[in-house]
């Protein structure tokens, strides 16, 4: 019995072996024969990190539709803690390191290069850049196809969308193969999995909930992530193990990351959970809810937006002190919400006297 299960163990290390090897493979041909489309794939990373969802795709949903907005913070958030459950249990290892720890670098004479958005630090599986992006766009995906649908009734214009969803799905999933930061079955069970939750998770977005409804869903984010980490370390699993490899095998340092650490995520939620709930409470809020802002005014609205919540992203946050660090970065994330909800509405409701607000007509 216990001989069957070593061959049993072994065949599964070797079939895994093979599946990271190939997927490398897959990536040394994309870097060898596309390596003249590295800023395409670049851009393509940039634009599927789950930052950019917060920053970007958040506020400009927000300004064309308030619920489809609200959906896309939500789900991201939601699928961003669940991201990080899934890799804590999966241990999926990334290429950038794995090819050096497994020796394959060598035995198979692979030709491949990191680049500066490559060394992320938590497990690999399934891709955070797929599942949560993928995720959060899925409200997007079904309001858009729905008003094209309403507009022409043609199902060729119809599926419009739906192609450009899952083109842009598949750019960001070969350009996370591409940077050697995925192997492609990671990538391929985060768009699966994000398709799931999006689906699932559009069918309860809160609509204005209690205020302690926000704090509860923040604190079950901040205090269940914590609780899952310690149980882990009291059974004798480190889930940090992936930052050893990845300072190790990151061929330059610096582009390794705190804010790619896995409470860095759990920050990020829980502080979008909370700024949300402080938002939609807050007086400013209800001053501009009922506004509706017109054509300029909206695009305004949303180039404001992206550019305030950019510029808050890149203030740096000290990282000699990890807890200060994570606690700065939930306040952070806090005022998102706000800024996109009732602060650029606000400014832009003084500047034309009241006339609009945060949704395009």
């Amino acid at each position: 019995m216990v001989h069957r299960q070593e061959l049993k163990s072994q065949e599964d290390d070797f079939s895994m072996e093979a599946l990271h090897k190939n997927g490398i493979v897959v990536a040394e041909v994309l870097q060898d024969r596309l390596m003249w489309l590295e800023n395409f794939w670049l851009w393509a990373t940039f634009l599927g990190d789950p930052k950019s969802v917060f920053c970007m795709f958040f506020p400009v949903a927000y300004f064309l539709n308030q619920k489809v907005g609200v959906a896309v913070l939500w789900i991201a958030l939601i699928s961003e803690w669940l991201n990080l459950v899934f890799k804590w249990f999966l241990f999926g290892e990334r290429p950038y390191w794995w090819m050096h720890e497994s020796g394959a670098l060598s035995k198979y004479g692979l030709i491949v290069r990191q680049f500066p958005s490559t060394c992320e630090t938590g497990p690999g599986s399934p891709s955070g850049h797929c599942m949560i992006t993928g995720a959060a766009l899925w409200p997007v995906l079904i309001a858009s196809s729905k008003y094209l649908w309403q507009r022409s009734q043609s199902r060729l214009v119809w599926l419009v969308t739906i192609k450009l969803y899952f083109v842009f799905m598949l750019a960001v999933g070969l350009s996370r193969v591409f940077i050697l930061a995925h192997f492609p079955h990671q990538v391929l069970a985060g768009i699966v999995a994000g398709i799931v939750l999006g689906h699932v998770l559009s069918r309860n977005i809160p609509d204005e909930k209690e205020f302690r409804f926000y704090v509860i869903a923040s604190t079950v984010l901040l205090v269940g992530a914590s609780f899952l980490y310690w149980s882990m370390i009291g059974i004798g699993i480190d889930p940090s193990w992936s930052i050893r490899f990845a300072s190790k095998w990151c061929s330059n340092p610096k582009w390794v990351r705190l804010d790619t650490m896995p409470f860095s995520s759990v920050t990020r939620c829980a502080g979008n959970a909370l700024g949300l709930g402080l938002t939609v409470h807050s007086p400013l809020y209800r001053e501009v809810k009922q506004q509706i802002f017109k054509g300029r005014d909206c695009v305004r609205c949303m180039g404001l937006s992206v550019a305030l919540l950019h510029t808050l992203d890149y203030i740096p946050l000290p990282t000699s002190f990890n807890m200060l660090f994570y606690i700065l970065n939930f306040m952070k994330n806090a005022v998102y919400p706000l800024i996109v909800i009732a602060i650029v509405p606000g400014v832009m409701k003084s500047l034309n006297r009241g006339e609009s607000t945060p949704k395009c007509e």
